[in-house]
């Protein structure tokens, strides 16, 4: 494995995304499969970016995934987003001592959860990621930015559950999908780095299916679009068409919904993965 320097955290070929206005959909080699990422400032934004994301390729069969989605507004965000992402590196590119990798991860984003708190900004941050490893994977997620796992057919086989008091509604039968996403308090986050002793929820390990479409996405995309939309799109075409179409979709409702569509412009990170795709 790459180590990285003080100077630059980023280990040879791992791909880090901080302050990205991507004009086009780029695609990595990762873990045994393929991962579609995307990246882009709210339209019309003249502040950074405050979503940044990783791609890191531990070895040929396992790898790390993952988005971090920066509150507080402002450099305050993209600042938190940024120490969530790189403190997760760090963490990732040493040695590790034969810990577990959902034990590291969950080291790095404790770290970056000190670091934002050392800024004094009252800055925050989500995180939602993925391990891989042999065609498994585990979630991590820290607030509403969200996993997804999509069969062939566009059915969900597991979606992680915001830390949000709709997102509770959503899962408690409280509230369906599409009163959730037109919600006045859609925008409340009960779990985040930064804040108080946040809790980093890891969920057990999961087995990927032939085809299976992984979405790791800020609340850019599930703000604008609903998961069974979300589902629907990325199931029975290619990788790269399927997240090219998800930001074509988003981008065009934050600046031009019809009457019956949600719509909240936000900065929007996404990431599909594909085993072998």
């Amino acid at each position: 494995m790459n180590k990285m320097t003080d100077s630059d955290p980023r280990p040879s070929g791992w791909h880090i995304y901080l302050d990205s206005h991507m004009k086009a959909v780029e695609i990595i080699e990762v873990a045994g499969g393929r991962a579609a990422v995307f990246l882009t400032g709210r339209p019309g934004k003249t502040t950074p970016n405050e979503d940044a994301a990783l791609v890191a390729a531990l070895d040929a069969e396992s790898g790390v995934l993952g988005v971090a989605d920066g509150a507080g507004g402002l450099q305050a965000g993209a600042e938190a987003s940024r120490l969530a992402i790189t403190h997760l590196t760090r963490e990732l590119a040493g040695e590790g001592a034969g810990r577990a990798l959902h034990e590291r991860i969950v080291s790095g984003l404790q770290a970056a959860h000190d670091g934002i708190r050392q800024l004094g900004l009252g800055a925050a941050t989500t995180f939602a990621g993925i391990q891989l490893e042999r065609e498994s994977l585990r979630t991590m997620h820290v607030g509403d930015s969200v996993v997804m796992v999509v069969g062939r057919k566009g059915n969900r086989r597991l979606q992680t559950v915001p830390h949000s008091p709709v997102g509770y509604a959503v899962q408690a039968g409280v509230l369906n999908e599409r009163e959730a996403i037109c919600h006045q308090d859609l925008h409340l986050v009960s779990n985040l780095l930064g804040v108080d002793t946040p809790e980093v929820e890891v969920g057990e390990p999961f087995r990927l299916e032939a085809d299976d479409t992984v979405v790791i996405a800020s609340d850019g995309l599930f703000d604008n679009l609903l998961a069974e939309e979300v589902a629907k799109r990325v199931a029975g075409t290619d990788l790269e068409s399927a997240a090219t179409n998800l930001v074509g979709e988003t981008l065009r409702r934050m600046l031009d919904p019809d009457g019956f569509e949600p719509s909240k412009p936000d900065d929007l990170s996404l990431i599909l993965f594909r085993f072998g795709a």
